[in-house]
């Protein structure tokens, strides 16, 4: 679990600086929201991939490969002297993937299997400038509590689930009444470790 600030990352001025243009490879609003806390300017840019990994892969190895897929989508339309950043984020129980749901009904299952229970969220982060890749993976466990299905419908009926892994959204009501344990960073959960952001861009840091 990737959570702490290591001491690659001693030694970083504040506020921190990049040497080149950042493109966010993401139009998730959250993930813009949380990068935004830096200061630093970047454009967002996005590409259309299937989100597919091949069978056989591990939990983290099945996100970093989706997250990679995002970044090679990306990479032509990169300039000189712009580094991308791209990630994923999905839940994990009992060793299944869930990721966005396919509709409400299916939003609505996704949270009755999770409801009571521990999941894992992993987001990993890419960045690249086209020659030099860099990630880093990040896992929190999560426990919900049982909310009746009233609750959940409610949650599934008034608050878009459809963009989100697990069909839940950590910052919204569901996150402050529904988690009742958090073991790891609550930006993961989200959908982007600052933590990772830094360590993925740091050979670009001044």
């Amino acid at each position: 679990m990737e959570s702490s600030f290591g001491p690659e990352l001693v030694g970083l001025a504040c506020p921190i600086q990049l040497d080149g243009r950042l493109v966010l490879g993401s139009g998730s609003p959250r993930r813009k929201e949380l990068l935004s806390l830096f200061g630093l300017p970047f454009e967002v840019r996005t590409a259309d991939t299937a989100e597919i990994a091949p069978a056989g892969l591990s939990d983290i190895e099945t996100v970093r490969f989706v997250a990679k897929e995002k970044a090679d989508a990306l990479v032509p339309t990169l300039q000189p002297r712009e580094i991308l950043l791209t990630a994923d984020t999905e839940v994990w129980m009992d060793g299944e993937r869930f990721g966005k749901p396919r509709d409400l009904a299916h939003a609505l299952t996704m949270l009755q299997r999770l409801r009571g229970r521990t999941h894992k969220v992993i987001t990993v982060v890419w960045a690249t400038d086209g020659k030099r890749w860099e990630t880093s993976a990040n896992t929190t466990l999560v426990t919900m509590a049982d909310l009746p299905d009233s609750w959940l419908q409610w949650y599934v009926d008034t608050c878009q689930p459809l963009d989100k892994a697990g069909g839940y959204g950590a910052q919204e009501w569901i996150g402050h009444v529904a988690i009742t344990k958090m073991e790891g960073d609550f930006d993961n959960v989200k959908g982007l470790s600052l933590v990772s952001v830094l360590r993925v861009l740091r050979p670009w840091l001044r």
